[in-house]
């Protein structure tokens, strides 16, 4: 693992970004969790209030010798609507706001210049929201929301929501 190299994400449900990365070629480990508010070792309760101001979060470990960062980007800016503040379809609150929390400098350059990049090429209508700046502490959530889609793909949010996302980016 000391090879491995850590990015972290929000961009809704983080049910629904632990499914796509998961696909992504060298991604080794995804975890969910909760990130960028007040108050040690949230519970799912407490994000959902919207009392702590913590986002729902993807923290990935990669392979840098598989796939880069600027490819984790690309994969987050598809893999959610990065112009609806504190929203991603029917999960509304700040809990699911557009996040890029950077674990170093470049990380902090890249997502910078890929959001400009967004922003540049005209592809979304409205104006990008995503935050980006520097981790802060990491906090995995309960382990029943690790894994969630793959341990159940039969439940109505992973049918109606996850599925049809994994279809369009091609991986089911």
């Amino acid at each position: 693992m000391d090879e491995y190299k850590k990015a972290t994400f929000g961009g809704g449900c983080f049910w629904c970004l632990e499914a796509v990365f998961q696909k992504v070629t060298g991604v080794k480990q995804v975890v969910s969790g909760y990130s960028g508010g007040q108050g040690a070792n949230p519970s799912y309760d407490a994000v959902c209030s919207g009392l702590t101001g913590h986002a729902e979060v993807v923290q990935l470990d990669y392979d840098p010798g598989q796939t880069d960062y600027s490819i984790l980007l690309d994969w987050f800016w598809r893999c959610h609507d990065p112009t609806t503040l504190n929203r991603q379809g029917a999960d509304v609150g700040s809990q699911y706001r557009s996040v890029i929390f950077c674990h170093d400098q470049d990380q902090l350059e890249q997502a910078r210049d890929s959001k400009e990049a967004q922003e540049a090429s005209e592809s979304f209508v409205d104006p990008v929201v995503t935050e980006i700046g520097m981790i802060p502490e990491f906090y995995p959530a309960e382990d029943y929301h690790q894994n969630y889609y793959r341990a159940n793909s039969g439940a109505g949010y992973c049918q109606f929501v996850i599925r049809p996302k994994m279809q369009k980016l091609g991986f089911e």
